[in-house]
């Protein structure tokens, strides 16, 4: 099974590869098998919605039913559990080999722990289908859902990873949680769930001390309500009796308003919430308890983005049942009720705050309040009703300018208020706390209301004015001469005063120094990317790489092709025809940005042919600048580097430009020099790269050379 991580000969996103013998099933198409279809679309009724190539819902089953074969089946099976189990994505492909019987089936792996236990309970399932054996769907799916929850993306950073990609933005997952990187090198940005690189550790400090917090916007105008911190029960009451009743008490470092206590009257209760309060925080604080309803507000950058309001949670009575028994029937009930990050609203549970609101009322757990009653459970929480369009402007600039006083760029900022679309003052309205990576499923799932696009509000504010974190990365594929390329450019790259990351089959470097001596794959590409002080990169990507591990960068500025040699084959990966090594190297040219250039060997035919397949300019390199293709070319007005009387010429339509006598390149007669080919190729890459063309000239005429003791160190 090859794990092919980023673009390949197959897609874009990543894929698992699984080759599969399916042995004497070749003999047997779904049709033949009886009671397979209709056992398949019992299991999975929702394969329904797979067009497959018919192009129309219901497309996979109808093959199913016609005939189709075990491989092809166990990709659609291994997509719908992914589906149903959470993972998003939706390419698959079944593909004989040159072996009869032996398939690839490639699909989608956004999560490569869960697509290879997808891949393998789609096996079973699709077994166990064949045989007429029983098998139990709802437990496998519940088995791969354990699994998304254990690797995949919280709910939060997914709507912002989401939110990147469809700006065209890269991102890299920098561990197993929530930790991702858009962008690469100099250019990029790391969010860690909605904190980012632009979160202070002072501003989380004072966002965590809620005191400190209440002064600092008091001090600005923010309406804030009047309390203080505490250190004791008789404390508690003292300050109670300051502020006058009713208060609140909670925790002056908590969160997810655990301890949190609302509308307290009397001593007792006062003293009793004292205690559960200095349990789940470093201090205590009592103040004034505002009238009104509990808002959170989504503070990113300068913009309030969205705003919910919280509804307290009560039962109504039917002179049988317990209050326990009424929340789990009334409550809990609600499908948008639960634990995980994918319910929008918590479920009841009678907890130390529930207790003391029941007691309040003359209740326990145990009670049956007679039938009609309704009985308060919880005040506070079950903030996830969208009221956005509804939120008075000068609100919306109290809670900027709270954020803003703190110093957080993404800050949850709760108030309560009795009608978030009139200003605080006139209603007694405050804000309570400024909170730090708040949680944004409230607004992403409202229980009621529109969601927002928090995710893409977070990466707007990454990355303004339509930037898309990427620096100048050239990528280098073909059979022979990519090295030479991939260190040619890197000169260029040096020379105009860029910090550079090379990663070629001789090693990886950070501008001269050479960090890792091994052939550079995937991971090393992926260090190259990650290195924050580089502001371009240079990449070797030959066939096999590509093959078994897919490009490590999702689209590049140059994409450069030296040659296809149909010699050069890889029968252990059924890779023996041209075409085949054709749609391999083709991926390089596949990636180049539509702001982009592929720089393309025009003496070589079927590398040539690839510039139909390029989003972006194409630029042609040969020997020979007599050759068709590259008069056609520059006929229409297009850019080609070639050789003309012992020189090397960049020629744009008709303009010509001698950069360097090929007397004058070192490294062509050098020991071992290199292919003039792969000097033009270079040449060709910087100047698409729009690098001074003295860089370009200098580079050529000092490549190999020692490096500056300086620039070594």
């Amino acid at each position: 099974m090859l794990s092919l991580r980023g673009p390949s000969m197959w897609t874009y996103p990543p894929v698992l590869e699984a080759w599969v013998d399916i042995g004497e099933l070749e003999d047997f198409p779904s049709n033949l098998i009886p009671g397979f279809y209709e056992r398949l679309e019992a299991w999975l009724p929702t394969l329904i919605e797979h067009r497959c190539s018919y192009d129309e819902r219901g497309g996979f089953l109808r093959r199913v039913r016609e005939g189709t074969w075990p491989g092809h089946i166990l990709e659609h099976v291994t997509l719908e559990l992914q589906n149903l189990a959470g993972l998003p994505g939706g390419f698959g492909k079944a593909r004989e080999t040159s072996t009869r019987g032996v398939y690839r089936v490639i699909v989608s792996a956004y999560q490569e722990e869960v697509t290879r236990a997808a891949l393998h309970t789609a096996r079973d399932l699709v077994m166990a289908a064949i045989e007429d054996r029983p098998y139990d769907v709802p437990a496998a799916i519940e088995a791969l859902r354990d699994l998304v929850n254990e690797h995949w993306l919280g709910p939060s950073t997914a709507s912002i990873v989401q939110a990147a990609e469809d700006r065209r933005i890269p991102y890299i997952r920098l561990n197993q949680g929530n930790l991702v990187q858009f962008g690469y090198g100099a250019a990029q940005h790391r969010i860690w769930t909605a904190e980012t690189d632009r979160t202070s550790a002072v501003a989380e400090g004072i966002a965590c001390d809620k005191d400190l917090t209440k002064s600092l916007l008091q001090a600005c105008g923010v309406p804030v309500p009047e309390g203080r911190a505490v250190d004791s029960k008789d404390d508690a009451w003292e300050a109670a009796q300051e502020i006058g009743l009713p208060v609140v008490v909670k925790p002056s470092d908590g969160n997810h308003g655990r301890g949190v206590f609302l509308d307290l009257r009397t001593r007792e209760a006062i003293e009793t919430a004292f205690d559960v309060a200095s349990g789940e925080g470093s201090g205590v604080i009592v103040e004034r308890c505002v009238p009104g309803n509990e808002h959170r507000l989504l503070v990113v950058g300068d913009r309030m983005v969205a705003a919910a309001r919280g509804k307290t949670a009560s039962v109504i009575g039917d002179g049988r049942s317990t209050i326990q028994q009424l929340i789990g029937s009334q409550l809990n009930s609600d499908p948008r009720r639960g634990n995980t990050e994918e319910h929008p609203l918590n479920l009841v549970a009678l907890d130390s705050a529930a207790r003391i609101e029941l007691e309040r009322q003359g209740y326990d757990g145990d009670s049956v309040p007679p039938a009609g009653k309704e009985v308060l459970i919880q005040r506070n929480g079950n903030v996830a009703f969208d009221v956005t369009d509804e939120v008075h402007p000068s609100v919306a600039a109290h809670v900027r300018l709270a954020a803003r006083i703190v110093g957080l760029d993404i800050a949850g900022v709760d108030l309560v208020a009795e009608d978030i679309s009139r200003p605080l003052e006139e209603q007694g309205g405050a804000i309570v706390e400024v909170n730090a990576g708040p949680g944004l499923l409230m607004h992403l799932k409202p229980a009621e209301g529109k969601p927002r696009p928090v995710g893409r509000a977070i990466v707007d504010h990454l990355f303004p004015n339509g930037a898309e974190g990427r620096i100048p990365l050239v990528g280098v594929s073909g059979s022979h001469g990519m090295t030479g390329v991939v260190h040619l450019v890197g000169q260029f790259l040096r020379l105009s005063g860029r910090r550079v990351a090379t990663a070629s089959s001789q090693g990886l470097y950070f501008d001269h120094r050479q960090v890792d001596r091994a052939p550079a794959g995937w991971s090393a590409v992926q260090r190259a990317l990650m290195n924050p002080l580089m502001e371009a990169a240079a990449i070797e990507n030959g066939a096999r790489a590509i093959l078994t591990q897919g490009l490590a960068y999702d689209r590049c500025q140059v994409g450069v092709v030296t040659n296809l040699d149909p010699a050069q084959t890889h029968p252990d990966l059924s890779i023996v025809e041209p075409q085949q090594i054709f749609n391999v190297l083709r991926t390089q040219v596949d990636v180049v940005l539509p702001t982009g250039c592929a720089v393309l060997n025009a003496a070589d035919e079927l590398v040539a042919d690839m510039a139909r397949l390029c989003d972006g300019e194409v630029m042609f390199f040969a020997r020979d600048g007599k050759l068709p293709r590259i008069a056609e070319h520059l006929a229409a007005g297009k850019r080609a580097v070639f050789v003309r009387a012992g020189s090397i010429v960049l020629a744009h339509g008709a303009d010509e430009t001698l950069l360097a006598p090929l007397a004058s390149v070192p490294c062509l007669a050098g020991q071992p020099g290199l292919p003039i080919e792969s000097v033009l190729a270079a040449v060709a890459a910087g100047w698409a790269l729009d690098l001074p063309r003295d860089c370009i000239r200098a580079g050529i005429e000092t490549y190999g050379m020692p490096a500056p003791a300086a620039a070594a160190a």
